[in-house]
């Protein structure tokens, strides 16, 4: 007789699919929860006031930053000179309609030199419209 058990031992299994379930939720739950902020280049906050809002089509954006920064339609200008920004306003008018307005949008704490600058580099330009952009105050 024998009275020896044969034990049949079965090896363990890992079953990897619950994980990839729990994987893919959790990718798709933090898919849907992030929040996606546009970053710009020139950091600026506008000075505040009321009025109405202009056609894009009409106008050339040029902003200017605390520091002294420029960019032109949201395309940083390299230097900081009236004829380099001059040049570049001439450039970005070209393709707009034949007489666009020189929107400035300097920041608050912007030098009054700097946006001197920007009106003398549009008057270089044969740009003769300017107008400032404010933000809507708070009563």
């Amino acid at each position: 007789m024998n009275f020896r058990r044969h034990r049949h031992r079965e090896e363990p299994e890992i079953n990897f699919i619950p994980l990839i379930d729990l994987l893919l939720v959790i990718l798709i739950f933090l898919m849907v929860t992030t929040t996606y902020a546009r970053f710009s280049e020139l950091e600026v906050n506008l000075p505040q006031a009321s009025g109405a809002e202009m056609q894009k089509d009409s106008r050339l954006r040029v902003d200017v930053s605390a520091s002294g920064s420029y960019a032109v339609d949201g395309q940083a200008v390299a230097g900081r000179d009236v004829a380099q920004l001059g040049e570049r306003l001439k450039r970005e008018a070209s393709g707009k309609n034949p007489a666009p307005v020189v929107v400035i949008n300097a920041d608050a704490k912007a030098s009054h030199q700097a946006v001197v600058t920007v009106m003398e580099a549009a008057r270089l330009a044969g740009l003769l419209q300017l107008t400032f952009a404010t933000q809507q105050g708070t009563p």
